[in-house]
């Protein structure tokens, strides 16, 4: 299985980059995957959203539908694919240590 290098450890992903466990993350991991996914700006505006997703996964074990994550950072669509070039699920969340998303392809 793939794995990225984060300091001294390894960190398994599936083979499009999610990570394989969701309690493996920290800030650590999360400047490592942004860095493989183009974002080197990380910033309060990224980590509100990485930190909701994250929040509401916890909680419920699933990510939210797009509408209540733009309802509940106050973002817009547009404001979380300016962030998030992939989108919500497939950049956010993959930032956020979610796992992929079922319906992506």
């Amino acid at each position: 299985m793939p794995y990225i290098q984060v300091n001294e450890r390894k960190i398994e992903v599936d083979d499009d980059g999610f990570l394989v466990d969701f309690a493996c993350w920290d800030e650590d991991v999360l400047k490592v995957l942004a860095e493989a996914n183009g974002i080197t700006d990380l910033n309060e505006n990224h980590l509100k959203v990485i930190y909701y997703l994250r929040d509401y996964y916890s909680k419920y074990g699933s990510t939210p539908i797009t509408k209540k994550l733009c309802k509940e950072t106050g973002f817009t669509i547009i404001q979380i694919h300016n962030l998030f070039p992939a989108g919500p699920a497939y950049g956010a969340g993959k930032l956020a240590g979610l796992p992929k998303p079922s319906g992506c392809v």
